[in-house]
């Protein structure tokens, strides 16, 4: 059975000035990315990896070409309608944790539910704090969790809306092996137990390797 496309991209350029003239960081990059498809995309630093994931997530504009997510063009929103799809359907999880620092792990997991309205917040993410391994944590604020645990709640964060996307950026980057590969795992199993598409960003081999595709960047170009 053929999959549904849920990430569509025709043509994608990124252009930014610079003192030395104009760089094309993104050069025609067209894919598409089927419901429930773990996609890795992988090449040198500077390769344009990190660009082509922030606008297939809404988060930066493309100077030329189209996105569509969900069925809806991103490219064709204005920034209120880009960031109210983001709330319902797109999750991410970065390097660095971004957890909001005064609030605890239930609270921080709490807030994209919150920010949609969702009654349900406390319960919803009180389940998948225990699913990631961390109900006895919940209490706590990220200072008193080590950095793998920290990176579960950002994890968590963003599996808990159940979005059709999520977008992971380098998430073992700031980890040891041992808590790389358990982060991982969960990803993997969020992923499966979800359907949710998964998109990343990575420099880890055998992450890269796990995922149902691999596609490679060069010079802001896909060369896979």
């Amino acid at each position: 059975m053929e999959r549904k496309i849920v990430l569509e991209a025709k043509e994608l350029t990124r252009k930014v000035s610079s003192p030395e003239g104009e760089l094309t960081i993104v050069d025609g990059v067209s894919l598409a990315i089927g419901a429930g498809e773990s996609v890795a995309l992988v090449g040198a630093s500077g390769a344009g990896k990190s660009t082509v994931l922030a606008m297939l997530a809404g988060l930066d504009l493309p100077t030329s070409g189209r996105i569509w997510l969900d069925g809806r063009e991103l490219t064709g929103m204005d920034e209120d309608a880009r960031a109210r799809l983001r709330a319902d359907r797109v999750g991410f999880v970065f390097q660095a944790f971004h957890l909001v620092p005064s609030l605890t792990a239930l609270e921080n997991v709490m807030l994209p539910m919150e920010l949609t309205g969702r009654s349900d917040a406390r319960q919803a993410a009180h389940e998948i704090l225990q699913r990631v391994g961390l109900g006895a944590r919940e209490g706590h604020y990220p200072r008193q969790l080590s950095g793998g645990e920290q990176q579960r709640v950002a994890l968590a964060r963003a599996s808990v809306t159940r979005p059709a996307v999520l977008f992971a950026d380098e998430p073992t980057g700031n980890l040891d092996t041992a808590t790389g590969a358990s982060i991982c795992q969960l990803l993997f199993d969020l992923n499966r137990e979800f359907n949710t598409t998964l998109v990343l960003v990575t420099h880890d081999t055998t992450l890269a390797a796990r995922c149902d595709r691999i596609l490679t960047m060069a010079a802001g170009r896909l060369v896979t």
